[in-house]
């Protein structure tokens, strides 16, 4: 049975840093297109970063310059390394991955920003 499982999260000040991690575990032969999204209170699911097999990377406006996503294959591991953190950055993280033709969700994680 295929589980994402996310860290990371937690409380920090404007202006911080925090780095998410979401492991992926189970049988798995070859893990796809990895994605972070994020829900703030009251909003829509937002994508925030995608990363492929090959490491080709895609941001949204809003985090662009600010955060990074990477993953470590062998680890089946995706980050994302998250700088100069705002308020408005506030939201449950979610983490995806396409493996085969299916796309798999962890269960979210908080994250907030505020002095």
């Amino acid at each position: 049975q295929v589980q994402l499982v996310e860290s990371g999260g937690g409380l920090v000040q404007p202006g911080g840093s925090l780095r998410l991690s979401c492991v992926v575990s189970g049988i798995i032969y070859r893990i796809n297109t990895m994605v972070w999204y994020r829900q703030a209170p009251g909003k829509e699911r937002d994508l925030c970063a995608t990363i492929t097999t090959d490491g080709s990377t895609n941001y949204a406006d809003s985090v662009k310059g600010r955060f990074t996503i990477s993953r470590d294959n062998y680890k089946k591991t995706v980050y994302l390394q998250m700088n100069s953190l705002k308020p408005e950055d506030t939201a449950v993280y979610y983490c995806n991955a396409k493996i085969g033709s299916t796309i798999f969700w962890g269960k979210g994680m908080q994250v907030s920003v505020s002095s």
